[in-house]
């Protein structure tokens, strides 16, 4: 099990090279694109949309972006230098936020009807003895719920997302591991995706 989190430069180089099939996908992006699929219930709901990525990072934003451009989006990748990056928002059928700034994305920036992954993880350490640190998205999740069709809340949206593609990817690579120890060649991502389509 080398590479369960799916962060090694051979499983980058796949993925930005669209070999899915023998790609084990970050956790994180993979979590945004099966949370979209799921809560469209449509595996095939990102095909054709515009898909806006704010934040560039190896972990979630690249990897993001490469996964929902694979899965024919038309994608466009927001950063610190991106200007207008409301208007960029606007566009957005299906709205991944990745940047590390609490509420830095408002109502008024999505598109009626969108979809809103916030990968945002924002601590306001507590003020008062006794009390808890709070956790907090990218994007306002009071606005946006107004205006997006589905959002994911923070905490309790992509995190446990996150940690459920991780044991799916760990059991993969575990039954992969055992197949080329019995001498079965097929890889398990191609077996299991093909399965699940």
């Amino acid at each position: 099990l080398k590479d369960v989190d799916g962060l090694t430069r051979e499983n980058a180089g796949r993925l930005m090279r669209g070999e899915l099939k023998r790609t084990i996908f970050p956790c994180t992006p993979y979590g945004c694109l099966y949370l979209v699929q799921k809560a469209t219930g449509d595996d095939n709901y990102v095909c054709g949309k515009n898909v806006v990525v704010l934040g560039r990072s190896k972990i979630v934003g690249s990897p993001a972006a490469a996964l929902f451009l694979w899965h024919h989006g038309t994608v466009t990748i927001c950063h610190s230098k991106t200007r207008d990056i409301k208007e960029q928002c606007l566009k957005a059928d299906i709205l991944v936020v990745a940047i590390g700034k609490k509420h830095f994305v408002k109502g008024d920036w999505i598109k009626p009807g969108a979809v809103v992954i916030d990968c945002g993880i924002n601590v306001e350490e507590a003020t008062e003895p006794g009390k808890k640190n709070k956790l907090f998205g990218d994007v306002d999740f009071e606005e946006a719920k107004k205006v997006a069709s589905f959002i994911t809340p923070v905490p309790g949206g992509v995190g446990p997302m996150t940690v459920a593609m991780l044991i799916r990817n760990t059991y993969e690579q575990a039954v992969a591991r055992r197949l080329q120890q019995n001498g079965k060649t097929e890889s398990l991502n191609s077996q299991m995706r093909q399965a699940a389509v």
